[in-house]
């Protein structure tokens, strides 16, 4: 997500709210990873609020050897930013070896788990 005003734009959060709202169960157990992109400020609050959606939905986070995050604002300059490109090759080897590791688990006959049906708790009795 590109950051806008320390956290990621509106649309971004709208379309993640409607994504996982209506099909959470289609991303669960598979591997996922967030990146936030912005000028200077803003990609750890926008990292942090991109993550929720994988944490709710049993998915597997996918990290680097940092957060995920790249500072540039016009066009090429990200690629100037040696350690967030460190961080998003890191990324994606991490990305590759994960998805791996899931197809040789399939392929053992290993399972994700079987989940439990939802708890919900009121706060109001």
């Amino acid at each position: 997500s590109p950051v806008y005003y320390a956290s990621p734009n509106g649309t971004m959060i709208s379309f993640m709210d409607r994504l996982f709202y209506a099909g959470s169960q289609y991303f669960a157990y598979k591997p996922g990873a967030c990146v936030a992109v912005a000028r200077r400020g803003g990609t750890t609050a926008s990292y942090d609020v991109l993550n929720k959606y994988l944490g709710i939905s049993n998915m597997v986070q996918i990290g680097a050897n940092y957060w995920n995050q790249v500072h540039g604002r016009l066009p090429g300059e990200a690629a100037q930013d040696l350690e967030g490109m460190q961080t998003m090759r890191i990324l994606g080897q991490n990305m590759a070896w994960m998805l791996k590791l899931i197809e040789n688990g399939k392929s053992s006959g290993i399972e994700h788990p079987t989940p439990e049906p939802k708890q919900m708790f009121n706060f109001i009795r």
